[in-house]
């Protein structure tokens, strides 16, 4: 299992057999029939534009005020010689469209488009945000046919276990199409987020090209680009404001390196926030030192490893107006002895009154961790995922961060550290332990003892993701307990089918505890040894779950039937070496067309299995994937499925490895 160093789903419908679909999500206009969001008279899919972003599309047509077209117009006044008479729809759609201006919430947008066409239409045409959960739930041309107004589009591509090498290299997710259409349709487009895409250079200077007014790119998880793209990005768009590259893979050569920092204007820029921590090359530092001296709103900077703390202390100089602040390697250039001293670079932490967010300490010297004493205080984002510290290293730093909310930390700082965390930090809302190393059989350093002191210590934790090895029922329990607002529960104990490290039963109870206590809960991740009556106990309490992630868990098929029956609203089901067959696979027929997607990998599904369920289920794509792409023929047992909503069909970018069926 291997790390990853990250970062609302709309409620799904009434579970029933067979399934209605809500009908603005088809991309279709409704009828003119069609008399409330709840219409049975449903035919499509939901749109993929749903859940985890506000998702505000829009249209421009012949109807729109600003499209020049000929317009009947009210004569507001009540007269009949100023205005000109138009007739009661036109009227209505006049009003929908002013209110609509004001209507954000995907959910909200979504139900106002179900109500009847006119609805339908008011809505497209004052949609400005778009969110795709999966770029291949439906065709560019579809939604630029509907949506004519956009200024911000959000994709995502890769099954989220592409994030644990699950995915094999080549499976698709590439935006090209994606970004071939935006072009032409939306001009005026401002911002682009991907997130596990695949983006080619040509992708990048398309985009930067494209779209006059552009200002925000997100990267996230993507690859297939290089620093050439990149100067693309930053030649061309002249009104960027945010560039943000967040676990990317950049595919570079030291020797083909292109001096992307220096392509940005010459003049002053309009930057806000620009993150590149990830880009492992070696870049011009003094042209980045320039850039920012000549960016006033820059308010978030990340550099990567190369940036060492005499060339920290600079960047500082020239900002200290930063309240983000990505510290890169956090060691001395210079040789023993000769380089920067505490005191100096503490000077320049102390002059940076704005920042509340640090991160990087990629190589970090630990003698020169007291520098940054003097923001602590201020500090509410702390992330040392990067940053192999043990616990007396970490201890007289994190005691004076007394009002943290977010901290990110290795395992190796051990459950002392830990309960140095449960000490000082009171308000914590979020908290990650990674792992040195992922591998099943290693020793770990943090265990039930480190999760129960934190559950005592920061009793209004919202999130927690924590590796692990060891565990025991009665940590879980207190934290389910100790922290009722938790709405992210992610343990993740990583040798497979754990028991209770004290008494050697099951982990059920400590799962079910969270389940029951935790009423806000809507992601929830299962490991080590679970039966079926913890994924009872799930399916019985769970019932905000959007998001639920298993692995090495379950001893029978009826622990996906309590996961189908019971949870009603969810939307995303990842399963890994897990023994379920084709009767765990084939109880969720019915559930299938409310979820966003299901993963299943090395479980005991068979390919009998995955066609039943592609013949009985039309309109999803079910896709089985090879580990090995080398390998030919139909094998019986399928090592990857993954099944999801499409209003676009079967994709026809799979490789020789997918057999789509």
């Amino acid at each position: 299992m291997s790390t990853p160093h990250s970062s609302s789903t709309s409620s799904a419908p009434h579970r029933a057999s067979p399934p209605q679909i809500p009908q603005s999500l088809t991309l279709a206009a409704p009828t003119a029939s069609s008399a409330s969001p709840s219409s049975s008279s449903a035919s499509g899919m939901r749109d993929a534009a749903e859940d985890d972003s506000d998702s505000p599309p829009s249209q421009m047509s012949e109807d729109d005020p600003g499209g020049g077209g000929d317009r009947w117009e009210p004569d507001l006044r009540g007269g009949n010689g100023g205005g000109r008479w138009a007739p009661p729809d036109q009227v209505l759609e006049n009003v929908l469209e002013s209110v609509l201006q004001f209507l954000t919430a995907a959910r909200d947008r979504n139900a106002a488009s179900l109500v009847c066409r006119s609805w339908y239409r008011a809505e497209a045409q004052t949609r400005r945000e778009l969110f795709i959960g999966n770029c291949y739930a439906v065709a560019p041309r579809r939604a630029v046919e509907r949506f004519g107004g956009l200024r911000s589009v959000v994709l995502k591509g890769k099954p989220r276990f592409a994030d644990f090498s699950l995915v094999p290299y080549g499976w698709g997710a590439y935006v090209s199409p994606w970004v071939a259409a935006l072009g032409p349709a939306y001009p005026r487009l401002e911002r682009i987020c991907l997130k596990r895409m695949t983006v080619s250079d040509e992708d990048l200077t398309l985009v930067a090209k494209s779209f006059p007014l552009f200002r925000e790119l997100s990267l996230v998880c993507c690859d297939g680009f290089s620093t050439y793209g990149l100067a693309d990005i930053a030649k061309c768009c002249r009104h960027l404001r945010v560039l943000d590259l967040i676990e990317d893979y950049v595919e570079d050569e030291e020797d083909e390196l292109v001096d992307w920092i220096s392509k940005f204007p010459e003049s002053n820029t309009s930057l806000e926030s620009l993150v590149f921590d990830c880009v492992s090359v070696p870049f011009n530092f003094e042209a980045l030192e320039a850039l920012v001296a000549r960016s006033p709103a820059l308010r978030r900077l990340r550099v990567n490893h190369h940036v060492s703390v005499e060339q920290l202390r600079r960047l500082m100089a020239r900002a200290p107006q930063l309240t983000h602040f990505g510290t890169g390697a956090f060691r001395s250039e210079a040789a023993p002895g000769g380089g920067l001293s505490v005191t100096e670079l503490a000077t320049s932490f102390a002059a940076s009154r704005s920042l509340t967010c640090l991160s990087g300490f990629r190589d970090v010297n630990p003698e020169y961790l007291p520098a940054i004493y003097p923001v602590c205080a201020r500090l509410t984002s702390l992330n040392f995922s990067f940053a192999s510290l043990t616990a007396e290293e970490l201890k007289p730093v994190i005691r004076n961060c007394v009002n943290l909310r977010t901290f990110w930390v290795l395992d190796t700082v051990g459950d002392e550290g830990l309960q140095a965390v449960a000490e000082t930090c009171s308000d914590l809302r979020e908290l990650r332990v990674f792992p040195l190393d992922a591998s099943e059989d290693s020793e770990g350093s943090v265990s039930d003892v480190g999760l129960q002191a934190i559950s005592e210590g920061c009793r209004k934790l919202e999130s927690i993701l924590y590796f692990c090895q060891r565990m025991t029922n009665a940590a879980v329990i207190a934290m389910s307990k100790n922290c009722p607002d938790l709405v992210v529960f992610r343990l993740c104990i990583m040798g497979r089918h754990r028991p209770d490290r004290i008494t050697g039963q099951p982990m059920d109870d400590g799962f079910g505890a969270i389940v029951m206590n935790c009423k806000k809960l809507t992601r929830l991740s299962v490991s080590g040894l679970l039966t079926d009556k913890a994924f009872a106990y799930i399916g019985k309490y769970g019932k905000l779950i959007k998001t639920l992630s298993v692995a090495f868990a379950g001893n029978s098929d009826m622990s996906l039937q309590y996961i189908f029956e019971g949870c009603t609203k969810l939307q995303k089901l990842e399963v890994r070496d897990s023994p379920f067959s084709d009767k765990g696979l084939l109880s969720g027929l019915n559930y299938f067309y409310n979820m966003r997607f299901l993963w299943m990998n090395s479980c005991r599904l068979t390919m009998r299995g995955c066609k039943d369920v592609a013949q009985q289920m039309q309109n999803l794509v079910v896709e089985v994937i090879k580990d090995h792409p080398d390998d030919e023929g139909e094998a019986e047992i399928v090592d990857k499925l993954y099944l999801y909503r499409s209003l676009a069909g079967p994709r026809n970018d799979a490789p020789p490895f997918v057999t789509l069926l």
